[in-house]
């Protein structure tokens, strides 16, 4: 799983891992981010959620978050993409 992450599921993938790591459970963690354990459910499932209750969550499990351009692949990654049999694919 990516710590930098760039689509929702890998988003609420890392929330639920850093939530059980510090061996809180969703309500829990709710709590801490004095939210209603939905928003815990909604963000680990890739659902909508506001910015607002994504930042309390954050807070909650004593994380920031980071923004950064994306950029573009470097010739040599595109290029190990198109060699890499299927079988070598992670």
């Amino acid at each position: 799983m990516a710590d930098r992450p760039r689509f929702p599921t890998e988003l609420g993938e890392l929330l639920r891992q850093r939530r059980e790591r510090m061996g809180l459970s969703k309500t829990a963690t709710a709590q801490r981010a004095g939210r209603v354990r939905e928003v815990v459910y909604r963000l680990e499932g890739s659902q909508e959620a506001s910015v607002s209750s994504l930042f309390d969550v954050l807070r909650a499990l004593n994380l920031v978050m980071h923004i950064e351009p994306a950029g573009l692949p470097t010739m040599e990654d595109v290029a190990a993409a198109f060699n890499r049999d299927d079988d070598d694919a992670p």
